[in-house]
């Protein structure tokens, strides 16, 4: 392959050199973060002895909320709040599908509707946790989902614990993502959301 010369890269004009150059090291970044991303949604790791003051569950897949449930069985807080939870649903229909018994935990577990998305649950938990004066809690969502969650949560709860307890869905391999297609297309929107939801907090 014959390489450029000095002549021919002269009728690159400026601008457009530097849009290029601007493309690629946007794209470079963008790259190095993904992995980055990638890395940290495998390895958050999970403080199982920890007792906190509730239980915060994100909805968005059943492992998520038998998870939950078990801590609260263990006795791992005194309440366990469900947020975005779809509307028409109750605390016994819940426990029904996730096939707890609800004598053991169904005082305990408060569910959330105000919640559509990410943003939301972090707003709605905060609201609820304040109300109840909970200063600490295990936040349990998927691993690749917790980045953002954090993210989110720590913004509007800076004066919180928050103990990370990622649930590892078995279809969602994030530790050889680049392995399954399924896997990377579901990080990669993960992660573009994730950059969207910092950016939002520079500007606000």
């Amino acid at each position: 392959m014959k390489r450029m010369s000095f002549r021919d890269r002269r009728r690159w004009s400026p601008p457009l050199f530097l849009l290029l150059v601007l493309l690629v090291s946007g794209l470079a970044a963008w790259g190095t973060g993904f992995v980055v991303f990638a890395r940290r949604a495998a390895a958050v790791p999970q403080d199982s002895g920890r007792v906190t003051d509730a239980i915060i569950v994100l909805t968005g897949g059943s492992l998520r909320l038998t998870t939950g449930l078990s801590l609260l069985e263990a006795e791992q807080a005194e309440k366990l709040f469900v947020s975005g939870v779809y509307r028409g649903v109750d605390v016994e229909e819940l426990l029904r599908v996730s096939r707890q018994a609800p004598a053991a935990v169904e005082c305990c577990v408060v569910l959330g509707y105000a919640a559509g998305d990410t943003r939301g649950n972090a707003e709605e938990s905060a609201n609820w946790l304040r109300s109840q004066g909970y200063r600490s809690f295990r936040l349990v969502t998927a691993n690749y989902h917790m980045p953002r969650s954090l993210l989110e949560f720590r913004r509007v709860l800076p004066e919180a614990e928050i103990v990370a307890h990622p649930v590892a869905p078995s279809n969602v391999h994030v530790e050889q993502w680049w392995r399954w297609p399924g896997t990377t297309a579901l990080l990669i929107g993960e992660y573009n959301k994730y950059l969207v939801a910092r950016l939002r907090g520079v500007f606000e």
